[in-house]
């Protein structure tokens, strides 16, 4: 018999069934709701988190970066006053210092009701400086220095906008020159250092100052304690530790810890910190680089650079094994033998250069990251002075003073006087990006007969 279903009784699911499917969604759920919380404090903390450390350096690189007043100083250094108009925002009515700290005040707690980074940022743009031919109150480069204000920030102004300039011509090509930050590969960021806790990013250069430029960036990081303790004077802090990796936190470490998002996490810092460089005459450097790391005994250095150099420039077809032997039996490789090794073709065939005679443009990557302050070593005590105050730190740590015997320009003459012509021009050739990109003139007298 057959008998009319109702509409009440139509078939259901089993329970079980009904069970496990809501069991299912719960599990999907909590999985993505995992997932955005991760991603929420990652971008949260990294693009707006530390706008609290970067607030004072936001200041401060207004009053860097913006093109100074015309100045009487040279007259190949002259812009007329039209020119600096059309390259320089109009400013309007001075501001006082209290007027920072009130707009600093009130843009915190806009930030902390939620207005996020962004209107932060819009803040800091907006605010109008005082005129960079006065002088701030309390700014004192405690350095004997015969420079004003105004001509230390035309000198920053000059050097970053060459960068700028040779980056942008065309005609003018080198290795890695038009490839974006995120095509540079993890390995090559590892001169990068990073403090958060104020917000700076520096790019070692060897044998530009750099390990008492490492010893400050320890300092003021907190990332080595002596004794439970941070370190108060960056001479205290041994070389040993200065150079160990351990001791820095470098872009190549976020892969590590942050994953597929470190390149993005690079840019944001990139973008909010104050980053910074040291440089030097490229000739000079590679003398520096010749004198510490093969004038004197270095073990490391001999057994990896010192003996093939031997071996296939000097007619050593056996060497002695160890640094000790070498020097006691006056085998040495001479300054001429290290030029043949650069210049050999077959040198970055089996290893990239070391770091002590790399192109600084492949070190720090000057067309990639818009570089906030470049100091130069022909100008050091002066330079790191005037940067330490526009980083309002140089009241925790001064630079130390340089001890060591300094490589000078006046000896390029002497160290390259038997160097053939050829190899010089060709030396040029491999380090010319260098000279352009930070603007010291072409050695045209080592270079022509």
């Amino acid at each position: 018999m057959n008998i009319q279903q109702r509409p009440g009784n139509r078939s259901r699911a089993p329970m079980h069934l009904l069970k496990m499917s809501k069991s299912r969604i719960f599990q999907i759920c909590g999985i993505m709701a995992s997932v955005f919380m991760i991603l929420l404090i990652i971008f949260y903390w990294d693009d707006v988190g530390t706008a609290h450390f970067y607030l004072h350096t936001a200041i401060t690189r207004i009053q860097v970066s913006r093109l100074p007043p015309v100045m009487d100083l040279n007259s190949d250094q002259l812009l007329s006053k039209k020119s600096v108009e059309e390259r320089t925002p109009s400013s309007e009515a001075d501001i006082t210092q209290g007027d920072l700290d009130l707009t600093y005040v009130e843009s915190t707690m806009r930030y902390q009701k939620g207005g996020g980074s962004h209107e932060l940022e819009q803040t800091f743009n907006a605010i109008s400086v005082p005129s960079l031919e006065e002088k701030l109150p309390g700014f004192d480069l405690g350095i004997d220095s015969i420079k004003t204000k105004t001509e230390l920030e035309w000198i920053q102004y000059e050097r970053k906008q060459k960068i700028k300039d040779v980056c942008a011509d065309s005609s003018i090509t080198f290795s890695g020159k038009n490839r974006n930050f995120e095509d540079i590969p993890n390995k090559d960021l590892d001169h990068l250092i990073v403090d958060d806790r104020h917000g700076i990013i520096y790019c070692y250069v060897p044998k530009v100052a750099c390990t008492n430029w490492k010893r400050i960036m320890i300092l003021l990081s907190g990332s080595l304690l002596k004794q439970g303790s941070p370190y108060h004077d960056p001479l205290e802090i041994p070389r040993d530790l200065v150079h160990n990796s351990t001791s820095h936190f470098t872009f190549s470490k976020f892969w590590k810890r942050y994953g597929k998002f470190s390149k993005h996490l690079m840019k944001i810092k990139l973008k909010k910190y104050t980053k910074f460089l040291f440089v030097r005459d490229p000739f000079v450097r590679l003398i520096s680089a010749f004198r510490s790391k093969f004038g004197i005994k270095n073990e490391d250095f001999y057994s990896h650079f010192a003996i093939p150099m031997l071996q296939l420039y000097a007619n050593y077809s056996d060497p002695p094994s160890s640094v000790n032997e070498a020097f006691s039996a006056g085998i040495k490789p001479t300054f001429v033998n290290f030029i043949q090794y650069l210049l050999d073709t077959q040198t970055e065939n089996d290893r990239p250069f070391n770091e002590h005679w790399r192109q600084v443009y492949r070190l720090c990557h000057p067309c990639q990251i818009n570089y906030d302050f470049i100091g130069k070593l022909e100008s050091l005590d002066e330079d790191a002075s005037y940067l330490l105050k526009l980083l309002n730190v140089e009241k925790f740590v001064q630079f130390p003073p340089s001890l060591r015997n300094r490589t000078v320009s006046s000896w390029e003459e002497d160290w390259f006087s038997k160097i053939p012509v050829a190899w010089r021009k060709k030396l040029y050739e491999l380090y010319q990006p260098d000279f352009v990109v930070f603007g010291y003139p072409k050695p045209t007298n080592l270079l022509f007969d």
